[in-house]
């Protein structure tokens, strides 16, 4: 759904004047896990849109009842290229990864990994959570960092109250609220946003960015545009302003934003690159590090990208094959 038809030129609006292109995207049903798959709602990527600023991947899930979903128990994975986020509503999942990092997600509680270069990690729910909800994120790592050192950070953030919203910004800035936390990625935003049952809000929102607020509860109204429970509503740049009416009900959303990115990336799996050659590098080196496959001999002396892990652990994750055909740069 788009509201094309309706948006004046980005150059002529005003200051308070909300943009009304506001692109809805409908979410698609994940199964995560094994035999008791936990379904999750992926509303980034699609074929519509890959990017909202950095952001890059969104899947919302929950509230799920553990006993019959199984929770979450995805072993130990590859990164490359790319952030991951960690927010939980409810529940509480043990991040472990080989950069000896061992982390509870806990709700309301930010956990954000830097994979640079290469990074492994697993994300199990614990056996006393009984309900899981929460969303998981990721952003893409411009080329000027994306080969740096991987890292973790942990972050509370207090809320803020403002005309009928409450906000925790987990990165970025807003409603006077700036997180501190060192993304690798400038000009970024991530909050969530409780709103108070009727509450019609207009948000001071940088004109730079481009903006997706996910109706987490509920429906909400994104600048005029119905946006339902766990669909995506894209705002472009060019407003000062964003309009969020939360209904009779209330909501809870999260707000992304950011500069575009600017950069074509390739993202296949758990790698971001910038071509398919350097997709196919990654995956050939991960499975030869993890003893799924033989050291090819291009990569024979290079330092291992993806570290060492506790043992003990699930067994990991192999990496799917690669598709038939060449993978295409998307922005």
């Amino acid at each position: 759904m788009t509201n094309l038809e309706k948006d004046p030129p980005l150059s002529v609006l005003g200051p308070g004047e909300p943009c009304t292109s506001v692109e809805v995207l409908a979410p698609r049903e994940v199964p995560l896990g094994g035999i008791r798959a936990m379904t999750v709602y992926r509303t980034l990527p699609q074929r519509r849109r890959s990017l909202v600023g950095a952001w890059c991947f969104l899947d919302h899930y929950g509230p799920d009842d553990v006993t019959e979903t199984g929770g979450m128990e995805v072993p130990r994975h590859p990164h490359t290229g790319l952030a991951t986020v960690s927010w939980l509503f409810t529940g509480r999942i043990d991040h472990l990864d080989s950069n000896g990092v061992a982390a509870a997600v806990l709700p309301g509680e930010l956990n954000l990994m830097i994979a640079g270069q290469g990074i492994t990690h697993q994300e199990i729910s614990t056996p006393e959570t009984t309900v899981l909800h929460g969303v998981q994120l990721w952003y893409a790592l411009p080329d000027a960092t994306r080969f740096t050192e991987h890292g973790f950070a942990h972050y509370v953030p207090e809320a803020v109250e403002s005309d009928g919203v409450s906000a925790r910004v987990f990165i970025g800035s807003l409603l006077g609220s700036t997180s501190p936390v060192d993304t690798c990625t400038p000009d970024m935003l991530g909050a969530e946003l409780t709103f108070e049952p009727g509450a019609r809000v207009t948000l001071p929102v940088r004109r730079d960015f481009e903006h997706a607020a996910l109706a987490e509860t509920g429906s909400i109204v994104v600048n005029g545009a119905a946006v339902e429970h766990r669909e995506l509503g894209y705002v472009p740049t060019g407003a000062d302003t964003m309009m969020i009416d939360a209904g009779a009900e209330g909501a809870r959303v999260i707000l992304l934003g950011g500069v575009p990115l600017g950069e074509q990336i390739v993202m296949w799996w758990n790698f971001i690159g910038r071509s398919h050659d350097e997709i196919e590098q990654f995956r050939r080196r991960y499975q030869a590090e993890l003893g799924f496959a033989p050291v090819d001999p291009r990569d024979e002396g290079k330092p291992a990208l993806f570290g060492p892990f506790r043992e003990g652990q699930l067994a990991p994750l192999p990496a799917p094959p690669l598709p038939t055909v060449r993978l295409r740069p998307r922005d």
